[in-house]
């Protein structure tokens, strides 16, 4: 758009005006985010917030005892680190990359600076931590009502949105930390998603070859949450 280095798959950043952009790009620094990785931890103060282009961040609730949970994912459409400019400077979250890719980093005060001028950006990243906060609930409500099939359909889904191809790089152990269930409840249902034909399963590489099955076996939790991001980051609501 502005400067040739300029990626703009960023959804959030692509709905800006080239105004708002154009004082934004000078402070964007283009990073990798390698799998595993922990951008906040909970109760610290971020410094900085990220724009994923092809990563996909897991936002998750850690116990006392280690054990964790996954509350939420974040890749091309939103940003990491929404507490910044929401007040609160903490978040009881933890934020680690699910999948390795490219992101840009923000200075939080830089940001802040922005959100405070109350144009078109304040208004993006308010209707886009309502959509974060409905997937929260969504994924709460999946998790105590529904099936681990429906939970591993759901995640794979919400996953495959935010990533360029059909496959994800995702041992068993960390998919069922992801979800909070016990890794022979994912070993059983990605088995079962596997002799479907709907997936296939290789030593951490899972691909997806038929998503309309998955779309079929999915609980009601993923298209709740996927209408609500395009009711709430439509290009014609923010005009």
């Amino acid at each position: 758009m502005s400067a040739p280095s300029y990626d703009p798959r960023n959804q959030l950043l692509g709905l800006l005006p080239e105004e708002e952009l154009a004082r934004l790009l000078p402070h964007l620094e283009r990073v990798h985010l390698p799998l595993g990785k922990s951008l906040s931890e909970s109760g610290g103060v971020m410094q900085h917030v990220y724009f994923p282009l092809d990563a996909i961040v897991s936002l998750l609730c850690v116990m006392k005892d280690g054990a964790s949970t996954e509350i939420a994912v974040v890749g091309y459409e939103g940003i990491v680190g929404v507490s910044l400019f929401m007040g609160g400077e903490t978040t009881p979250s933890r934020a680690i990359v699910q999948s390795a890719g490219e992101a840009y980093r923000l200075k939080g005060q830089r940001l802040k600076d922005e959100f405070y001028l109350a144009g078109v950006l304040q208004r993006l990243l308010l209707r886009y931590t309502q959509a974060l906060l409905t997937q929260m609930a969504q994924t709460a409500v999946c998790n105590r009502h529904h099936t681990v099939d429906q939970q591993l359909c759901r995640w794979l889904l919400l996953s495959l949105d935010r990533l360029p191809g059909d496959e994800l790089v995702m041992t068993q152990e960390l998919i069922a930390n992801m979800l909070g269930v016990r890794r022979e409840g994912v070993t059983e249902s990605a088995g079962k998603l596997q002799r479907a034909g709907l997936i296939s399963y290789h030593r951490g590489h899972i691909k997806v070859l038929d998503r309309p099955g998955l779309e079929a076996r999915v609980c009601e939790c993923y298209a709740v949450v996927k209408e609500e991001y395009d009711r709430l980051l439509d290009r014609r609501s923010l005009m």
